[in-house]
């Protein structure tokens, strides 16, 4: 089999990986395009042999899964890489703490709260504030567990009384 510069599958080199990932690093969250798939941690890497890029959804059933999945199919192809397949790999489950520190800013530039790194973190209790991505305050409360997206929560300020969503942690 060959695939991208006519590098056969296993001899998938450690430059067609890179590569691989920084033509995904370019592409965006169907759900929340300020974000790459990479930044969100949806990647989980690249296999050589057979050569595959792994993703794993947010949550398992995400409606977002399949534009994902096709959205990586295009850019590969694009790239030249037309025979690497796209695997969905749900275990372990995605964490919040895959999100890069760029996809963390990025969200908050967006108006999304990023959740915070750490599984001890206060927030899985809801014991620690929320600072509102639109003015800054901490001064927030959720409105409901469930928001735009599944992975999202919906809050609202209490100072600028601007609704937001925050990405939930897990």
């Amino acid at each position: 089999m060959q695939f991208g510069d006519g590098v056969s599958a296993t001899d998938l080199a450690l430059d067609e990986e890179t590569r691989i990932l920084e033509i995904l690093d370019s592409v965006p969250d169907p759900e929340i395009p300020a974000i790459s798939i990479t930044d969100l941690g949806i990647v989980r890497g690249v296999r050589r042999d057979p050569p595959a890029v792994l993703i794993t959804p947010t949550y398992t059933g995400c409606p977002a899964t399949l534009a994902i999945e096709m959205s990586v199919r295009a850019a590969l192809l694009e790239a030249g890489f037309g025979n690497i397949k796209v695997e969905t790999v749900l275990s372990p489950a995605w964490s919040s703490d895959w999100i890069t520190d760029r996809g963390r800013k990025r969200l908050h530039e967006y108006g999304i709260a990023p959740p915070p790194k750490g599984a001890d973190s206060p927030m899985l209790n809801r014991d620690e504030a929320v600072q509102c991505p639109q003015c800054g305050s901490t001064e927030t409360a959720e409105v409901s567990r469930f928001g735009s997206t599944p992975c999202k929560a919906l809050w609202r300020c209490l100072d600028c009384l601007e609704p937001f969503d925050r990405f939930k942690c897990h």
